[in-house]
């Protein structure tokens, strides 16, 4: 992501030239742990960080199994993953769930690091998983926080207790005995931050916290503010004692080592990340794939999960039964792009894929071609999409004039879906494919049933 960028750019140089060595020497290895421990501390890791980080790693590297390793710049890129794996909390923390609901989580954090957005993506989250979510406003101060949340909260389909501007302490109090008469399983609590940390603020959340009795208590903080969300997890901390952070703006374009210090400096575990604008824009942190993805290994997992929650299997059914039958349309192309963009960004869904995004790092990924494709076909009748073959000159300026695009434009869509449609003719009649094998027969003699495909298309063709 872009916010590791050139943290993960120096590490995989320093580790590409501890691969060319065939055999190290413990100089070799004090000379890549500099060039770590730079990379590191101007990525804004905190210092007491990077020091313990090293040492460990360091010590570990020097070994003379590590030395005398027929792969010995992969031992040190192994123990490098390891240690960070472990620095940043080693295994994804769950969200505390009572066995007694409801499940209370407090929201606090500073003004402006997206409790209240944040507030309705966990609870956006948890409705997908099946639980009843109930958001709190207990913001009475920010102008318009209550009807921001508010908002939200139809957008996603979640309630919203709210009593205006009464005291915050009674909103919380009373949105349990709501919660429970209504059969809210979570209680999620958006209380009231301030533009810096003061006795008033912390006062408040203290009280709170002794009438509603969290289960969870989760810091939201920015980290595009650097060592500064690291010193704001630690006060919090040291108040109201979190049991975790949920990092916003993980997606920004900063430097990013808040997200590697927090856990090791407060001790409390990063449960989320935030990592976009839109309401289903927030992962569950697992470190061992954020460290992946920073030395570059990619994060396969996590684009699986994103693509069994983007991808409709009804539709993949019927998808592979098109591709048998032949009958692909250009309303199939679109539906497929459609589901593809609910993964995210292209270019964010590619940087998971292992390899794959340091060799398109100078290649201009336009999200925006989507778009362009989706008004082409959206501006054709039922007959275009259905039988592209009738698309002649005239009609393909016609629908150049309703996308706002240009007939070379639709032009190159229509012959992307010819090869496509032909590339799939191809594989349907492959053995294993959906067609026979190359005889029309089995070993038995009797003729070969088609078979359905091994594999589904989240793809566009």
């Amino acid at each position: 992501m872009a916010m590791f960028e050139g943290l993960s750019e120096k590490l995989q140089a320093t580790f590409k030239r501890l691969k060319g060595k065939g055999k190290l020497t413990e100089a070799d290895v004090n000379e890549a742990m500099r060039e770590v421990r730079v990379a590191l501390l101007e990525a804004d890791v905190n210092f007491k960080v990077v020091k313990d980080l090293i040492a460990k790693i360091k010590e570990r590297a020097v070994g003379q199994e590590v030395l005398e390793s027929l792969t010995p710049g992969q031992h040190v890129i192994k123990i490098v993953n390891e240690e960070m794996v472990a620095m940043m909390g080693g295994s994804e923390s769950k969200l505390a769930i009572s066995s007694k609901p409801p499940t209370v989580v407090m929201l606090v954090g500073l003004q402006g690091a997206g409790k209240t957005t944040h507030g309705a993506k966990l609870a956006n989250m948890l409705k997908k998983q099946g639980k009843h979510p109930l958001l709190v406003a207990c913001d009475i101060y920010r102008p318009a926080a209550i009807k921001q949340l508010q908002v939200l909260g139809e957008q996603i389909k979640v309630p919203v207790f709210s009593l205006g501007q009464e005291n915050p302490v009674k909103i919380a109090g009373e949105s349990l005995d709501y919660a429970g008469k209504n059969g809210h399983d979570t209680v999620i609590i958006d209380t009231a931050g301030r533009l810096h940390i003061n006795e008033e603020l912390m006062g408040e959340l203290e009280d709170i916290k002794a009438v509603v009795q969290p289960h969870e208590i989760l810091l939201v903080v920015d980290a595009m503010t650097g060592q500064d969300a690291v010193n704001v997890a630690e006060t919090f901390n040291s108040k109201l004692a979190l049991s975790g952070v949920i990092l916003s703006k993980l997606d920004g374009d900063t430097r990013g080592g808040a997200a590697i210090s927090v856990r090791s400096v407060t001790g409390c575990p990063i449960k989320y990340a935030g990592v976009g604008e839109k309401m289903d824009a927030l992962e569950v942190f697992y470190p061992d794939r954020m460290v992946s993805r920073i030395l570059g290994m990619g994060d396969v997992l996590t684009l699986i999960e994103k693509a069994q929650n983007a991808f409709d299997d009804k539709k993949a059914k019927e998808l592979e039964e098109k591709i048998r039958k032949q009958e692909l349309t250009l309303d199939d192309f679109l539906d497929q792009i459609n589901q593809l963009r609910k993964m995210g960004s292209l270019s964010s869904v590619l940087e998971m894929i292992p390899g794959i995004g340091k060799q398109l790092k100078d290649v201009q990924i336009d999200d925006k071609e989507f778009a362009r494709v989706e008004a082409m076909i959206q501006s054709m009748t039922v007959e275009e999409r259905t039988r592209p073959a009738v698309i002649k000159d005239s009609r393909k300026k016609r629908i150049a004039r309703g996308s706002g695009t240009s007939v070379q434009d639709v032009g190159k869509l229509i012959k992307q879906y010819e090869q496509t449609k032909k590339m799939m003719k191809q594989m349907s009649g492959l053995p294993g494919m959906g067609g026979p094998p190359k005889s029309g027969k089995n070993k038995k003699g009797k003729k070969a049933a088609g078979k359905k495909l091994p594999f589904k298309l989240p793809f566009p063709f």
